[in-house]
């Protein structure tokens, strides 16, 4: 069970970004009839398509594995695979094999974190080649990635509890994201950090303003109407930065 931490108040200033940050698209509340169609939506627009993998008991919902990710894969756009599984370490292997661009685990999924990390870092240096991220739900302190900074490429901080979409970004997912970066600024690790959950057209832009270089977003894409529509939109308001607080 992870515990709490302490050590300094983790609120540094957040400048206005000179970028907008890179999109991951979740795809699962895409129609899954038409996938390769919904898919073309991203092409060009989206850095990733964001595969939630669910096992049913680390998340409510059983959805899709290694397969799913291939599938993807195979069109060209990259993957960004994020296992809310128990004990990821066992789907690794495949997951990588399945062409992904980004691999995340949850730091309360596994028992091993540091080990888990150590092995993807083994796998993307044997060919994988792919980015290594590790995620925080928002109950868990932002500590617990302390120690594997090192060994991570992204930490991926969730505004809402892991399994549906539609929630409300929790109070202080702000203050977390400022936490990940100090943690990573006294460790010297070079990781992008993102924000996933409760992303929306109207929001989308004050999220970013937060500092942040992922961000993901699903529903407010694959709305089932106009997806297209809903891409140029959300990316838009990605590069219409809010002036974070005090700096107005």
């Amino acid at each position: 069970m992870l515990s709490g931490c302490s050590g300094g108040d983790g609120r540094p200033t957040v400048a206005t970004l000179s970028r907008a940050p890179a999109l991951s698209a979740g795809v699962l509340t895409a129609d899954l009839t038409r996938l390769g169609a919904e898919l073309e939506h991203l092409r060009g627009k989206a850095a990733w398509a964001h595969v939630d993998v669910m096992d049913g008991a680390f998340c409510p919902q059983l959805t899709v594995g290694p397969a799913f990710v291939a599938a993807v894969a195979s069109t060209g756009i990259a993957v960004d695979a994020h296992l809310m599984v128990e004990e990821p370490r066992r789907m690794l292997a495949d997951v990588a094999a399945a062409g992904a661009a980004v691999i995340t685990v949850h730091a309360e999924a596994t028992r091993h974190l540091h080990r888990t990390m150590t092995e993807m870092t083994a796998l993307a240096g044997s060919g994988g080649s792919f980015l290594r991220g590790v995620a925080l739900n928002p109950g868990t302190p932002v500590c617990a990635v302390e120690p594997v900074l090192g060994l991570a490429d992204l930490v991926l901080v969730l505004a809402v509890s892991p399994g549906w979409s539609g929630q409300e970004p929790a109070p202080g997912t702000r203050q977390r994201v400022e936490q990940v970066r100090e943690l990573a600024r006294r460790a010297a690790a070079d990781v992008l950090v993102g924000v996933d959950g409760g992303v929306t057209i109207a929001n989308a832009a004050q999220i970013a303003s937060w500092g942040i270089d992922v961000i993901v977003s699903g529903s407010a894409i694959f709305d089932r109407v106009d997806p297209a529509r809903n891409l140029d939109l959300l990316t838009r308001e990605l590069v219409t930065l809010e002036v974070p607080d005090g700096k107005r």
